[in-house]
């Protein structure tokens, strides 16, 4: 076991966090194979501002502030100075009063106005719960409000003319604010501050729409005369300067050395037991994750789960419930929190939290940001998170009031989730990762310029990104949306732009899922448009706070899903797949017996059916079939495939070649997240013949299959033209700039998915490191980890030949 610690851990008699932690390690140590333990550290203070004004001085004495953290004083003379600033502190290091001292201070100085931007609405809450509290403290008498999607219409056009602070969102003001810049005239003209919390979320495609609206906001300040001061608050990443500018398009200074008290944390990388030797299979990530939940909730620790998808918060939160919460007459114990639930459930449930009336919360990312939940002693992550910065970022939501706080990491068999958790140095070692955005990338920048058209005429020698932008105003000219006139280009289409695009990549707007149950029409939740497919199908269980409701109807083109309660003792699981065919070869590199290339292709997307997993077994006991429409787009695309001739020489059958192309395409698609610090889901993967004409899946039995483009089976054996290739792409419409590093990196992503599979302790392949393989090499003849280091051997072959 690797164990990483700055001084020998505190004993554990005195304190219930450390008495779990070891206890945990003193029972399960064969499942520990890394430790952490970073002691407390006291706080760095400064004294209060001398020219804070006298309100709110008295505000932050009426809460116990009689002094700043040291970062927070920093923040206050940067900010005060007019400096563009980035605040890269711990969870819960009070980097909120960083930016609203300032703020304060400027508004009751008569001195403007400020926008404050947050990803979610709970988020937005917080803050004017926060704002409200030092109002009323210090009777300053500044009027803060929410703009968002729940506020009412007779509302605001009083939050336009008097609001001192609006809190909204990156939605909001894309579709609600910037269009309609000339209601807002008076708040433009005055805007001194605009803050953007959570900065670290505005990574991938989110981020370069957020970048490109923030240029959308520059032009209509400098119309305005304004020239706000930008605050940007994260978590820990590795460039939060280089984000920070590329977000808001100008230098950036950046605050990273913490004054606030730390409380002792313990940590621990936990990998299930191997339960079948043969097949490398270990006990589920789900049974550890309750196990160790389980143990803290009888311990009497406050503790969140975090669950990598709103399916595994509903089944673990059953399985809390059914041990906790048996007696419905009693208060809950456990409660479940995800995106979808309505924002009356979100609220009460973040209530009940910070007034400690529930022991556990199992949540998504939904909760990884900085919603005040109140203190908790026990973080578990069921699986690793993708990124070192978003793992710390969950772990510390434990601790958050400079208590000591235990978080675990439990592995999944995901290929990534068994490289970390085997190699602990890695994690423990590791700093957080760079997060990247492309705010020119072709397809998003052409949009916000539609947007920017639509808002202000544009005008020769006008900047707007890092393309020629009178070359995409011709084109749109081309396209009868813009009309020039002598030096400027004036938007004249009827259609109005930012409705047409969202900046969250979902292409329609959201499903409502309504309990029907006993003639009822009650919504209860609401499903975003790209999860609906494989979540609200009919006959889906569609689970609420663990409560069960089947699917009865789905209208697609009205987004309405109609559910009744049930008692089955079973959940569903959509099955996918995924077929491409490349429309343009950007560039190629040819070798020895291999080649890669880079270029645009059409995925099609296709849920045909579903399966009925029964709880704790996890026996499937059914499928049943879906019938929804094809998900498709254009992206961009990396691919491997053989020379012609090298499957024949190396394979002595169809079959094997195409289970060790499925084989390759996992591990490497685990690998090529890691290579160029992405989230899985940002990349697609897909094994076929690059033309349409088929693609390959792994069937029930466990065994590489190939379907034609409408899902009917073929024989291998059978194809005229057999060339599987695999392909790794960019998971969004016109991509978002992975395939080129990807491909620059093709050696680095082979050989990295080559040793992933050589260094698995499994005898035939398993689910960390070739897939979910169901059959040994005695039922195929042949070892499909065996097959799969052939692939990825033949596609490395050049580099041998060349080092000859």
């Amino acid at each position: 076991m690797v164990r990483l610690a700055e001084q020998a851990a505190p004993s554990a008699a005195d304190d219930p966090v450390r008495r779990l932690a070891a206890r945990l390690k003193r029972k399960y140590g064969s499942r520990v194979t890394g430790e952490l333990v970073a002691p407390g550290s006291p706080g760095r203070f400064e004294p209060l501002p001398d020219e804070l004004h006298p309100a709110l001085r008295q505000a932050l004495h009426s809460r116990g502030v009689d002094q700043l953290y040291s970062h927070q004083s920093r923040a206050w003379g940067q900010v005060r100075a007019g400096v563009d600033s980035v605040m890269v502190t711990p969870t819960a290091s009070g980097k909120t009063l960083c930016y609203n001292l300032p703020v304060l201070q400027a508004v009751l100085e008569g001195g403007g106005k400020a926008l404050y931007l947050f990803p979610t609405k709970a988020l937005s809450q917080d803050q004017v719960a926060e704002l409200t509290e030092l109002n009323q403290a210090g009777e300053l008498g500044i009027r803060a409000y929410t703009f968002d999607g729940d506020t009412p219409g007779d509302a605001r056009k009083a939050v336009r003319t008097h609001g001192d602070i609006v809190v909204s969102n990156p939605d909001m003001l894309h579709q609600a604010v910037l269009p309609h810049h000339t209601k807002w005239a008076q708040f433009f003209e005055n805007l001194r501050f605009v803050v953007i919390d959570e900065m670290h979320i505005y990574r991938g495609v989110f981020g370069a729409h957020m970048a490109n609206l923030m240029r959308r906001l520059d032009r209509i300040c400098r119309f305005y005369g304004a020239r706000p001061v930008f605050v940007l608050c994260s978590a820990t990443i590795a460039n939060p300067e280089d984000l920070a500018a590329r977000l808001v398009g100008r230098p950036v200074t950046a605050i990273s050395e913490s004054g606030a008290p730390v409380g002792e944390r313990h940590l621990l990388l936990w990998n299930p037991p191997v339960i079948n030797p043969d097949l490398g299979i270990r006990a589920s990530a789900r049974s550890q994750t309750t196990r160790i939940a389980r143990t803290a909730i009888r311990a009497g620790l406050k503790t969140i789960l975090f669950a990598q998808s709103r399916l595994m918060v509903e089944v673990l939160t059953k399985y809390l419930k059914d041990v906790f919460d048996a007696d419905p007459r009693k208060p809950a114990r456990v409660t479940a929190y995800r995106g979808g639930y309505l924002p009356v459930e979100r609220r009460a449930a973040e209530k009940a939290l910070r007034a400690g009336r529930v022991d556990c919360v199992v949540s998504t990312s939904a909760l990884e940001l900085g919603v005040d939940i109140g203190a908790l002693d026990v973080c578990v992550l069921n699986g690793y998170p993708g990124s070192i910065a978003a793992t710390w970022q969950r772990l510390g939501r434990a601790g958050r009031r400079q208590r000591a706080a235990l978080g675990v990491l439990v592995a999944s068999s995901q290929p990534l989730d068994q490289y970390i958790i085997r190699n602990p140095e890695f994690f423990l070692g590791a700093s957080p990762e760079h997060a990247r955005i492309d705010p020119d990338q072709l397809l998003i920048l052409l949009d916000h310029v539609r947007c920017a058209a639509f808002e202000l005429p544009f005008q020769r020698g006008e900047r707007f990104g890092g393309e020629n932008l009178e070359e995409l105003l011709a084109y749109l000219e081309e396209q009868g949306v813009v009309h020039r006139e002598a030096d400027a280009w004036h938007w004249m289409a009827d259609s109005y732009p930012a409705h047409s695009v969202s900046l969250r990549s979902v292409a329609e707007g959201n499903f409502v899922v309504i309990d029907a149950t006993n003639g009822g029409k009650q919504i209860i939740a609401e499903v975003d448009y790209t999860s609906a497919a494989e979540t609200i199908y009919e006959g889906a269980i569609y689970m609420r706070q663990a409560n069960p409701y089947q699917v009865e109807r789905l209208d697609w083109v009205g987004r309405k899903a109609y559910v009744r309660q049930t008692r089955a003792d079973y959940y569903t699981d959509a099955i996918d797949y995924t077929r491409l065919r490349i429309l343009e070869n950007f560039e190629s590199a040819p070798v020895v017996a291999s080649s890669t290339s880079r270029g645009e292709v059409h995925v099609v997307r296709r849920i045909p059916g579903y399966k009925k997993i029964r709880y704790y077994s996890h026996e499937n006991i059914g499928y049943g079939n879906i019938n929804l429409p094809d998900q498709e787009m254009h992206t961009t695309s990396v691919w491997w495939e053989l020379a012609p001739g090298v499957l024949e020489a190396r394979f002595t059958s169809r079959q094997q070649a195409l289970d060790g192309f499925l084989g390759a395409a996992y591990a490497m698609h685990h690998v090529a997240a890691l290579r160029v610090m992405a989230d899985p889901g940002d990349l697609g993967r897909s094994v076929g013949d690059g033309d349409g004409r088929w693609f390959a899946t792994v069937g029930s039995d466990g065994r590489g299959r190939i379907l034609g483009p409408e899902g009917s089976p073929r024989d291998p054996a059978s194809e005229a033209r057999f060339r599987p290739a695999v392909f790794l792409y960019d998971n969004y419409p016109g991509g978002i700039g992975f395939s080129a590093p990807l491909y620059e990196q093709r050696d680095a992503v082979v050989g990295g998915a080559r040793d992933l599979v050589a260094r698995c302790d499994c005898a035939h392949g398993c689910p960390a490191c070739v897939g979910p393989i169901l059959a040994s090499d005695e039922v195929r003849g042949y070892s499909p980890k065996s097959v799969t280091a052939t692939v990825l051997d033949t596609m490395l072959s050049h580099a041998v030949t060349h080092a000859s």
